[in-house]
């Protein structure tokens, strides 16, 4: 009588989680998918009023095209680019809604940490005995925590719930944590909350993508709401925000212009502050006092209605925190995807590929952290490399078909 395949624990049901319950189903895995919102895609959703940089042709995998098409459902294609609400509404939560997905999805349920049954971190390093214990996973639901048990754990859980603090070093700065009901730390939906942002002053701390798409909004809504004003606060002495020549993605272009554009006074309502770090925060007669350092030692204190807190966002290691993964120093990423990572050509997201399974693999037998969470601070994951990973790690596990 055969041996029972092992019973597979995806955490995060994003893209490249509903990708990983598709392939299980394609390669007869038992499966449990755990997202910790209360809808499916719980972290795209936060950000759904943003449209991605890619378009349609670039979001749908040959595996979830073959899976909705089998079901007679619509396939999203085109050169569109999709807002996160979109890619939720036309392409995720059909997915998880197909019959051999549904009943193996259990939304609001978070993993808050894995461990090995009778196991501690320290116990059998190097024996492989790991391997003949199965997780323990810790989980919190509507009905309080419980334990789950599996034999495999693809952590999917991504980044975007875990952001950085805003103070210099990366650690929070004196003061921020008692300010946290006035710092945002996601981009805001400003024409939803138009009457939370217009007139209002706003400190603005990144120079990421997402603080550039805040400040454009920001300007925006000045534009039609006067009396507003943003502080956009930068390490940089003298920030570029130029676009690649023949950028092929042409929502990533013209963001770039408009944040060049405001970067260097193009807007009477945005005030660019270079070379500075958050020394401190503070709460003055209802609003954030924001002490500035320059890099030369000066100092500068704003009074702000609004922090907006976009810093970038890295994985949570807490979760497998008694589990022997072997992390980047520099990144957080798997030590082995990470090296690959630092010594590849091109930095550019559309050249990405899967640098192969053994990349992957961690000293913890049966663990594997794919998507966006597995390139730690490294800023150029393209969802198609988290399929490809999602097919390399079944590879490992001796899958065949699909």
């Amino acid at each position: 009588m055969p041996a029972a395949r092992p019973h597979i624990a995806i955490l995060g049901a994003g893209p490249t989680g509903l990708e990983a319950a598709l392939a299980a189903v394609d390669h007869g895995y038992p499966f449990t998918l755990y997202e910790a919102g209360e809808q499916i895609a719980g972290d795209v959703r936060r950000w759904g009023h943003v449209r991605l940089f890619s378009p349609w042709s670039l979001n749908v995998s040959p595996r979830m095209r073959r899976h909705l098409e089998a079901a007679g459902q619509a396939v999203p294609e085109g050169d569109d680019c999709p807002t996160g609400d979109e890619l939720v509404t036309r392409l995720l939560a059909p997915l998880a809604a197909l019959p051999e997905l549904r009943p193996h999805v259990e939304t609001a349920t978070r993993v808050l940490e894995v461990g090995r049954q009778g196991l501690l971190k320290s116990d059998e390093i190097g024996t492989g005995r790991r391997a003949e214990r199965r997780f323990r996973l810790l989980l919190a639901g509507p009905a309080g925590e419980r334990v789950a048990s599996a034999d495999v754990v693809l952590d999917c859980t991504g980044s975007y719930s875990n952001p950085n603090a805003t103070g210099d070093g990366g650690i929070a700065a004196p003061g921020e944590r008692e300010l946290e009901d006035a710092i945002r730390r996601h981009i805001p939906d400003f024409e939803a909350e138009a009457e939370l942002w217009a007139g209002k002053t706003v400190l603005v701390v990144g120079a990421g993508h997402s603080a550039q798409t805040a400040v454009t909004g920001l300007a925006a809504l000045a534009e039609r709401r006067p009396g507003g004003r943003v502080y956009w606060a930068l390490r940089r002495d003298a920030p570029a925000f130029d676009p690649q020549p023949d950028d092929p993605l042409p929502e990533r272009a013209q963001l770039l212009v408009r944040a060049n554009r405001l970067a260097r006074g193009g807007s009477p309502t945005v005030e660019t502050v270079t070379g500075v770090v958050v020394e401190s925060l503070a709460r003055r007669d209802g609003r954030i006092e924001a002490t500035l350092r320059h890099s030369a030692g000066s100092q500068r204190t704003l009074a702000v209605d609004w922090l907006l807190s976009l810093t970038g966002y890295v994985g949570d290691h807490r979760l497998y925190r008694q589990l022997q993964v072997h992390e980047c120093y520099a990144t957080s990423g798997p030590m082995k995807l990470a090296a690959a990572l630092l010594g590849a050509d091109s930095a550019d997201c559309l050249e990405q590929e899967s640098h192969g399974a053994d990349t992957l693999v961690n000293p913890e037998p049966g663990f594997f952290l794919l998507g966006s969470k597995s390139y730690g601070r490294n800023t150029t994951f393209l969802m198609r490399v988290g399929w490809q990973q999602v097919e390399e790690v079944f590879g490992l596990l001796g899958g065949a078909g699909g």
